[in-house]
This record gives C-alpha cells, sequence and structure tokens, in this order.
C-alpha cells in the first residue's frame, strides 16, 4: 500500500509540477488555454511525453526495488529475506517436569550455493543437545533437535519454549532473523524473515531479463532464434487479423443497411461475441486439426466478429442529415454509399480495428499451445513449465511492445486516411 500511494504521489506531483514550468515558459491567456473538456475532436487531448516517460522508468524503477537489482544503488532496495548467521535457544522438559536448554544455530544463504555448517558455541551438558542447520533464504526449515539429544520424543520430552516464551502447537516465537514455530507433532520450523522482495523465481530483476534477452537474440530458445518465434507469431496474427476484416467489415456493412441481413446475422454475432475465443479451440482442432490452419483459423474468429460490430456501429452512427443533404443533391445510393456512409464510418472501424488486434495478440498465446513448435506464445508455454520466469517476461514484454506498434501504426494510418474523425 505504501508504495501505490507513493505512485500515485509521484503522478500528482510530476503533473503539478510540469504544469508550472509549462506556465512559466509559455503563459496563455487566450480561450484555448481554458478548455478542459474533450468535445468529440480527440486531437484536443494528446499523451504528454513527460508523463510517459517518468511513468515508465519510475516503474522500472520499481520493478528494479523488489527484485534487487544491481542497476540500482543498493539504498533503492526494499528490504530482502534475510541472510547470516542466527541462532536461538530452546527449552525441552522431560515427563518428570525437567528441563534443559540448548541452543540452535542457523545460516540463511543464498538459493542455489553450496556453504559450511555454522560453528557451534557454548556448553551442551545436560540431555538437550546443540543443533546445527543451513536453510536457503526465502524457505523454511524443519529441525528436529532431538535427533541428537538424549533424550526425544519417544522418551516423552517435548519442546515448551522458544527463547524463554512459550510456544505450543501451531504458535509462533520471533526470534533474530526470522521465527520459529510448531508443527502439530511438536518439531520446530524455523522461517527465516522473508522482507518484501520477490523471489527470482516468481520474478527476476530488470537486469535479468536484459541478459535473457540478449542471450535469446544470439542462441534462441528451442531450436528457433526469438526474431523467429516473434515472426512467426505476427504472421498469424497478422493473417488471422486479415481474414477477419475481409469477412468482418462487409458483414457489418451489410448488417447496417439491410434490415434483413440485420435480421438475419445480428443474432448470430451476438451470440458469438461473448464467447471467448480460448473456448473455440477444442472445436478448431476437430474441424481443421493442429497444424497451422487451425491457429489462423482461431485468430480469424477472434477478429470477425468484432470487425462486424464496428462495422455495424459505423453505419448506424452516420448523420443522417448528411445522407438527406446528398440526397437532395441527386445522389444515387452507390455515391451516398461511396461519399457518404463509408467515410463516415471508417473512424469506428479503425477502433474495431485497434480492439481485434489487441484481442488477436492476447489469443496468439493460447492458438500456439496447440502443437505450435514456433512463436513467441510457444516459447512462454515451454519456459513456464521449466519455471524460466525470465524468458516468460522477455515474451510478455516483446508482445506487449510489439502490439504497442501496431497500435501506432493503426492511429497514425487513420489520422492519415480520416482527416475529419470528430468534425461534423
Amino acid at each position: 500500500m505504501p508504495f501505490i500511494l507513493g505512485y500515485v504521489a509521484l503522478i500528482l506531483a510530476t503533473m503539478f509540477v510540469y504544469q508550472m514550468i509549462r506556465k512559466v515558459l509559455s503563459p496563455k491567456a487566450d480561450y484555448g488555454s481554458l478548455k478542459t473538456v474533450t468535445f468529440g475532436d480527440e486531437s484536443s487531448v494528446s499523451s504528454n511525453g513527460v508523463a510517459s516517460v517518468v511513468s515508465i522508468v519510475f516503474l522500472f524503477i520499481l520493478w528494479g526495488s523488489f527484485t534487487a537489482s544491481s542497476a540500482l544503488p543498493s539504498f533503492l532496495h526494499v528490504p530482502g529475506p534475510f541472510k547470516g548467521d542466527t541462532s536461538f535457544t530452546y527449552t525441552a522438559q522431560d515427563e518428570a517436569g525437567v528441563e534443559d536448554e540448548a541452543t540452535v544455530f542457523a545460516r540463511v544463504h543464498t538459493f542455489g550455493t553450496d556453504v559450511e555448517d555454522p560453528a557451534a558455541e557454548g556448553a551442551d551438558d545436560g540431555f538437550a543437545k546443540n543443533d546445527i542447520v543451513t536453510v536457503e533464504a526465502g524457505r523454511s526449515k524443519l529441525i528436529r533437535v532431538d535427533q541428537n539429544d538424549e533424550r526425544g520424543r519417544d522418551d516423552g520430552v517435548t519442546i515448551v519454549a522458544v527463547n524463554g516464551t512459550p510456544l505450543e502447537a501451531g504458535g509462533r516465537v520471533r526470534v533474530d532473523g526470522g521465527q520459529v514455530g510448531m508443527t502439530p507433532k511438536g518439531t520446530l520450523n524455523f522461517i527465516p524473515s522473508k522482507g518484501i522482495q520477490m523471489d527470482p523465481l516468481w520474478l527476476p530483476s530488470p537486469d535479468t531479463v536484459v541478459s535473457r534477452f540478449f542471450k535469446l537474440m544470439t542462441e534462441g530458445y528451442q531450436n528457433s532464434t526469438l526474431v523467429e518465434h516473434l515472426g512467426y507469431s505476427l504472421f498469424r496474427v497478422v493473417i488471422g487479423f486479415l481474414f477477419g476484416a475481409i469477412v468482418g467489415i462487409p458483414l457489418g456493412y451489410a448488417m447496417g443497411l439491410s434490415g434483413w441481413f440485420r435480421g438475419w446475422f445480428d443474432p448470430i454475432v451476438e451470440f458469438m461475441r461473448p464467447v471467448p475465443p480460448l473456448a473455440l479451440i477444442p472445436l478448431v482442432i476437430i474441424w481443421a486439426g493442429i497444424g497451422e490452419i487451425g491457429k489462423i483459423i482461431l485468430l480469424f474468429l477472434a477478429a470477425l466478429w468484432i470487425m462486424a460490430i464496428a462495422a455495424r456501429a459505423g453505419v448506424s452512427g452516420v448523420n443522417i442529415t448528411k445522407v438527406h443533404a446528398a440526397y437532395s443533391l441527386g445522389a444515387s445510393k452507390f455515391q451516398i454509399l461511396r461519399h457518404v456512409i463509408i467515410p463516415n464510418s471508417l473512424p469506428e472501424i479503425f477502433t474495431g480495428a485497434r480492439v481485434a488486434m489487441g484481442v488477436c495478440w492476447g489469443t496468439v498465446v493460447a492458438a500456439e499451445l496447440v502443437a505450435a513448435t514456433e512463436g513467441a506464445g510457444m516459447m512462454i508455454m515451454v519456459a513456464s513449465r521449466f519455471q524460466l520466469t525470465d524468458i516468460v517476461i522477455v515474451g510478455i514484454i516483446l508482445i506487449g511492445i510489439i502490439g504497442y506498434c501496431i497500435d501506432i501504426l493503426f492511429r497514425q494510418a487513420e489520422k492519415y486516411l480520416v482527416p475529419w474523425k470528430g468534425r461534423s
């Protein structure tokens, strides 16, 4: 929660500082400076580049802080798991009520590294003997302290306290470097402090992901280079989207212009629209097998209904006064379609295309699960099975970047091809 509040505070602070600097450098007193609401014209509000840069940089700093990235100074790292030597004392009691104390010396080390056992100090003359354990950071360790004691659990000896604090089954006691709990059977469980850093298995650091990216570029993964994986995914998405647009746009125009076509196809479109493409995978496998055709059909179905609805909405949203004006000037039905309906419906179609492309990118991962040997989705899924989280994140980031670049291309094409958007 503090980091979420800090993120919100950073957004507000950056906005305030930017506006103050802008006001000082370029003061305005005209009506344009008073505009605070957008009325139809999307271009009146554009993305602030400074805010975008600050947002991305802060997110990477936040990511690096929670993963102890070597690219950041240590004072920016959030508290991590405890590592080092610690000890605690337990109190054992026999059936006669006689108590004895012994010490457990623990060494907490980084996962995957070999370490020596810590040194034991102090005398252990009673029936309870000192113990030595090593624990991996972020993990826990069950400690059978009675294995080397003169008398143990089978002799009626139980552990009643840790560091002088009474302890029962299911309870926990705080010690230096973590906590000590007791299982229902009376075994001690040492749990080192985990801090709030993310385990590399769940979330690797940014520098680890960058290193993996360059390794994938040079060595590849699963017998294909990274460029080949992304190329296959992009090819499938583009082909599936194009077929969806080629079929969906005319279908949407027909539904928007003809009551018969709308009555015939509207139930089908509205029925299929909320069905997720992933639910169609079993049918696609039955219909088209597990080859490339099946993957493209799945992406085609993901784009088809979105493009049909976008085209239908574009036709339905044409201002009727424009149609009446064209008729009054003697235009034919074909001329009205060519010069009035199609130009005025293009903004809705471009919006639908951007949405459909995003859905196709989200579906390609599932489509490549169908016996694919190349593709970003296949790379992500295979890496996840082997818990190679850095490869998974590389694939997710690259899919997002490519999808964002495609969206930018659509927006630029819309500005060039539909300059009248937002204007009456």
